[in-house]
């Protein structure tokens, strides 16, 4: 068997799996392998594991679905129940505390359960932690003067430290010709409207300030602010691309100067326009770039390449260190396209060599990316398929710690504390693995 078919043809996690990649990556805490392996394969939550007795932050599908599986099919109350994040402990390995986001699977291995009553995630037979749900934040209480919930305007994850501003929740980068291969953003949309749930399309600037200013007087967790939405080509609200986005952190710094860090998950700008953000206190800028192979960009980022091209982007996300500073340029990659089918390469040593040199370019220029590990959901271009081994989430682990530390470069800001037990960030174990000096 090839190891592009064995790709599609993975075999299910299991307790060996993990304790041979604890063998294979004492240089990687368990923790972030756990981590990468609970993301890659989603979680199944049995209906016993809602009932815990107290309140919890459910998911608000801030952007993305992040689900393996279409809302309309998840069974047992996951479509409303299932918690933004978990935070588990203990277990098998006894795990220090490990956040990680919820991607609803029912055809996952691992099960969240109860035992004695506590949410516990089992894979098998086996327990490989306590599991805790995000508590709900005291000013989620309060609605809008215009009848909206905290949730549906400014949500928050990471355990409350990241207030998440998706303030576009459609992308014109519309249909598989234009369309991100990996990318849910317009499908997520149109599902939570079909579920008949609020799912504001574009989000009122006054709705935004009225909740921060409940955050503002009630909350201490919250840190950082995203500011982000799908791409515009043309205009929206009669407001270009960098007018549209701009109004929101230039009202938020004006009304609450320095409160939170200020962060903005875009397409690549211009210098000239990246200014603009930084002018009106935007610190942390994230131009995305998906994908570093130029052959993958072009077929899993059509609409990026045909309207500004991966040479161009890649130079605005070099460009625009110059206005933040390389350390504040933080462009995301999503760990595991490369491996793709049909358009990915067909092993995991080629993937990684393909992705470790986008690394070292980007590293090496004092720029880090970071990276978010991808969940193959079911109504993007590149659909419901097997997804990269767990073998290739410790090999990029490795190489971006390796990389990392190559350039002795600072911790990314605007993710809180790094390393095992600390990190929040929770789409990926990047954070986790920050600092780790490895096992005997």
């Amino acid at each position: 068997m090839t190891e592009s078919t064995a790709l599609l043809q993975r075999p299910p996690s299991s307790l060996e799996l993990l304790e041979e990649m604890e063998r294979d990556y004492k240089d990687l805490p368990l923790e972030a392998i756990l981590k990468q392996d609970i993301l890659r394969q989603g979680i199944h939550f049995l209906k016993e594991s809602f009932s815990i007795g107290k309140p919890y932050k459910s998911k608000d599908y801030f952007i993305f679905s992040f689900d393996h599986i279409p809302l309309k099919d998840l069974q047992d109350g996951a479509d409303t129940l299932a918690p933004e994040e978990i935070r588990i402990s203990g277990g098998h390995f006894q795990l220090k505390d490990t956040v990680i986001s919820t991607r609803n699977n029912p055809h996952s291995p691992y099960k969240m359960t109860l035992v004695d009553g506590k949410p516990t995630l089992k894979l098998g037979e086996t327990s490989v932690g306590t599991a805790e749900y995000p508590p709900i934040p005291s000013w989620y209480r309060h609605k809008t003067a215009s009848g909206k919930l905290p949730g549906e305007v400014a949500p928050v994850i990471e355990w409350g430290y990241l207030i998440y501003l998706t303030v576009f929740r459609n992308c014109q980068y519309f249909g598989k010709d234009e369309e991100c291969a990996f990318c849910d953003i317009n499908h997520n949309y149109r599902q939570q409207k079909g579920a008949g749930r609020p799912y504001t399309g574009v989000k009122d600037l006054e709705d935004i300030l009225e909740v921060f200013s409940w955050i503002d007087a009630e909350d201490q967790i919250a840190k950082v602010y995203t500011i982000t939405g799908g791409s515009v080509l043309t205009n929206l609200k009669k407001k270009s691309e960098v007018d549209f986005y701009l109004q929101y952190p230039e009202a938020i710094e004006s009304r609450f100067p320095g409160r939170w860090m200020g962060k903005l998950v875009a397409q690549a700008f211009e210098k000239e326009d990246c200014q603009k953000f930084k002018d009106v206190g935007v610190k942390i800028y994230h131009p995305n770039y998906e994908v570093w192979d130029k052959a993958l960009f072009e077929k899993i980022c059509p609409g990026k390449t045909s309207w500004i091209g991966r040479d161009n982007w890649i130079r605005r996300v070099v460009d625009s260190a110059e206005v933040f500073g390389p350390e504040h340029v933080i462009p995301n990659f999503v760990g595991g396209v490369e491996l793709s089918v049909p358009y990915g390469f067909a092993t995991v040593k080629e993937a990684i060599q393909s992705t470790k040199e986008g690394l070292d370019f980007f590293m090496s220029k004092g720029i880090v990316p970071r990276f978010t590990a991808w969940c193959p959901e079911p109504f993007t271009t590149l659909g419901q398929q097997a997804g990269p081994p767990l073998v290739y989430f410790c090999e990029l682990l490795r190489a971006w710690k390796e990389t990392f530390e190559l350039y002795n470069l600072p911790v990314p800001p605007g993710y809180g504390e790094p390393g095992v037990g600390k990190a929040v960030f929770s789409v990926s174990a990047f954070m986790d693995v920050i600092g780790y000096k490895g096992r005997s």
